[in-house]
């Protein structure tokens, strides 16, 4: 037996190990690096683009699913509204006329609404301002769960219709209960990513500003008795326009009247 041969073939067989290990390795590393490169070259890319934003939460955010139900109201509901001619258009929807208009002043503030929410509309302090339409004389509040909001939910808001004496004359109400959890917590996509998904996608135009960052809950499937909510990422460009991303999937979302769609 040649022990020389055998000896060289052990080493050259080593060898070609070592190389194809460093070869991984190597591989390896620069996928990193090109990564590191790639996170750094999008806020290159923001920073040309001349689009900007404050500060960002950086700690991992979990959040989960909920499911929910619109609330079917019963005609005892209605005899909790005094000074209210309050019918069930459906079961699930109030429509109520004021008695006596409330008076608002010519530039509408959330504050004038509290008290009215508070003490003559149903589970009134589980809503929020979200906006007000000069055009369709609407004042338009969302429920809330657990200090989200949920967003453009129908079968969880307010509509507040007034005249063009600036008087509140009448409101539509939906309400969601039984709001539970349906899965575990999971980490969200950090707020940066959902960034260049709409930077990607040609929704964030060039020298936008980002005004506002926050998390709320949006209807991903609609059932006939329930619905499911995911997390969502709300960001206000320029005091303005609001756009949203799926916190878990990363797509954005699109509201169109009451309609929702899913921009891949």
């Amino acid at each position: 037996m040649d022990w020389s041969k055998i000896k060289t073939i052990f080493i050259v067989t080593f060898l070609i190990l070592d190389v194809y290990l460093l070869f991984q390795f190597l591989k390896i590393r620069d996928a990193n690096k090109y990564e590191l490169i790639s996170e750094a070259s999008f806020e290159e890319k923001l920073k040309a683009d001349e689009i900007k934003y404050g500060d960002l939460p950086k700690a991992p955010i979990k959040a989960q699913y909920y499911s929910a139900k619109p609330k079917k109201f019963k005609k005892s509901d209605l005899n909790r509204l005094e000074g209210e001619a309050a019918v069930l258009k459906d079961e699930t929807t109030i429509q109520a006329k004021l008695e006596n208009p409330l008076q608002l002043s010519t530039k509408f503030e959330p504050a004038q609404l509290a008290d009215f929410l508070k003490s003559d509309v149903l589970y009134g302090d589980q809503y929020q301002f979200w906006e007000e339409n000069d055009k369709q004389k609407t004042i338009t509040y969302f429920q809330q769960y657990d200090s989200y909001l949920l967003y453009h939910n129908i079968n969880g808001m307010i509509t507040f219709h007034f005249n063009k004496a600036n008087q509140i004359v009448s409101y539509e109400q939906t309400y969601l209960e039984g709001i539970e959890k349906l899965t575990a917590k999971e980490e969200i996509l950090p707020p940066l990513k959902a960034i260049e998904t709409l930077h990607q996608k040609g929704v964030l135009k060039p020298k936008s500003t980002i005004t506002k960052v926050e998390l709320g809950y949006s209807t991903l499937i609609q059932l006939a008795a329930s619905q499911v909510l995911a997390p969502t990422w709300r960001f206000v460009v320029d005091d303005k326009e609001s756009l949203f991303v799926n916190a878990f999937e990363g797509q954005i979302i699109q509201f169109n009247s009451d309609e929702k769609s899913v921009v891949e």
